[in-house]
This record gives structure tokens, sequence and C-alpha cells, in this order.
């Protein structure tokens, strides 16, 4: 996989974190890793972005930002709202096929959920993954009501004829319930994909080179990790 396109099934669940873990993976092994954000919201200029943070904490070689909108919102909105230029799921692709060309790995980090509009035309992330034929891995909560939106999420992915590579936990606690026990089991028929890693709370509280050395532990063989899905099942059994 040169492309892989990291989504969610909504905001605020641990996709920059995710990315992070699978730049630090790849870069470990010796591969060189690009980060693409496509729109970037609810930062100043001169703010730390989420591709930032993702080189910072990854050691990737290299981060795009195609667009920054100031106020915390949709893409589309924000945009809107702020009187830019609002980016497409065209200039999505472009920009991570002309990355492609050169580094081993390409990964695109959307904002919010899979269908929410990057412009006014209703172009969506899932737009992107389509034309540039990438793969998605799917980012959702640990905990209670998260099958619900994980399933509507593979619904959207299948209905559209995309190829979901399975479901990272984006933030796994420290202390989890009884519903986050329970969907470890859940997640993946929820999915109609394999669960593929849990990353730990607080994982991006770590220092970089901590968070390099660990980040193979959260995500599984093929996601270049080492994590086991039965194995960590069996050790949080409701």
């Amino acid at each position: 996989m040169t492309v892989i396109v990291v989504s969610g099934t909504g905001t605020e669940i641990g996709k920059t974190i995710v990315t992070a873990a699978l730049a630090a993976v790849a870069t470990g092994q010796g591969r060189s890793v690009a980060v693409l954000k496509p729109a970037q919201t609810g930062l100043a200029p001169d703010e730390r972005g989420d591709a930032d943070e993702v080189v910072r904490l990854s050691g990737a070689e290299t981060s795009t930002e195609l667009a920054r909108f100031p106020e915390p919102l949709a893409p589309a909105t924000a945009a809107r709202r702020a009187g830019m230029t609002p980016v497409g799921p065209r200039e999505v692709a472009d920009a991570a096929a002309k990355l492609a060309a050169s580094r081993d790995l390409v990964l695109v980090e959307g904002a919010g959920g899979l269908l929410v509009r990057f412009d006014q035309e209703g172009g969506t992330l899932a737009d992107a993954a389509r034309l540039l034929g990438a793969p998605v891995l799917v980012v959702a909560p640990a905990g209670l009501g998260t099958l619900n939106a994980t399933t509507l999420t593979a619904e959207a992915l299948r209905a559209r004829g995309l190829s979901q590579l399975g479901v990272v936990v984006g933030s796994w606690p420290a202390s989890p319930d009884l519903a986050a026990r329970c969907n470890l089991a859940d997640l993946p028929e929820a999915a109609g994909a394999p669960l593929l890693g849990a990353v730990p709370e607080g994982a991006g509280a770590l220092d970089p080179e901590r968070f390099r050395a660990e980040a193979v532990e959260w995500l599984a063989p093929s996601l270049g990790g080492v994590w086991d899905a039965k194995r960590f099942a069996s050790a949080h059994r409701p």
C-alpha cells in the first residue's frame, strides 16, 4: 500500500495519534513517510496542526496541509464562513498521488468522519479515497455508542465500493469499562473488518522517542506492528 486514508467515526477520537503510530512504525522500518492533512480547521496560521503533530511524534519525513480555516467547523462550513476556497476531493487525490510518487507511504488524515463535507458540492474524504483507489483505515472510540457509528461508517464505505483495512481503537482507556471491553469482540462484527489495534489513552503526551518505540505494540502485523487482537481481547475479557 502506497496510500492509506485514515478516517474515523467522528471527531476527537484519536485519528491524529493513530496516524502518528502508523507513521512511526513505517519510519522505524526504514520507509519514507509523508503525511497529508487536506483541511485543518480551528487553528490560527502559526499554530501546530495535526500533520505537524504526526511528524513530531513519529519522525515521518514530511507533512503537507492543503488548507487551513480558522473556525473549528466542518471544512466546507469553515471555508465558506472564512470566505476562503475549499479543498475538493480531486485536489486531495492529486496531492496524495504526487507525494506517493516519491515516498514509500502516504497517510491521508481526514477531518471528523468519513462523510464530512470538504466543499460546497458535497465532496468528502470518501470521494478522495475513491479517486485514489486507496484503502481506508477507520478509527473508532472504545466505549458506548461506537458500534452504531462504526457500522454506519462501514456501510458507507461498502456502498461506495471502498476497501476498509480494518478498525483501530483511537484511545484505549487505562481503566476500560464494561462497554469498552465488550466492544473488542463486537467492533469487528460491526465493521465487517478486523480490529487492527488499540492506541492507549494519553499516547499523544509521550515524548517522541518513547512514542516511536512503543507504537509497534499498538498496531497489528498487517499495519507493521505486533499487536494481537485475540490476546488483547482475552486480557480485557468482560
